[in-house]
């Protein structure tokens, strides 16, 4: 397997497993699945994604967003 196969199947089981704990997945503030998550980084040419955690008072893990970066 190719290692950007590889990184993608990995990055979707991680997501999938925080979906699975019932934790709210975003890309640029829409919630979406993380297949939608894998195919926005898979067609991204340039910049990237940025994640952002939003933890509980407890400092769990409530809200997982994704942000594009990138460079002017």
């Amino acid at each position: 397997m190719e290692p950007q196969n590889l990184q993608m199947q990995e990055l979707y089981q991680e997501l999938e497993d925080f979906e699975k704990k019932g934790v709210p997945i975003k890309l640029e503030g829409s919630r979406v699945s993380p297949m939608q998550v894998v195919a926005a980084y898979m067609v991204k040419e340039q910049g990237c994604y940025m994640r952002d955690y939003v933890l509980d008072p407890s400092g769990n893990i409530e809200e997982l967003s994704f942000h594009n970066i990138t460079e002017e």
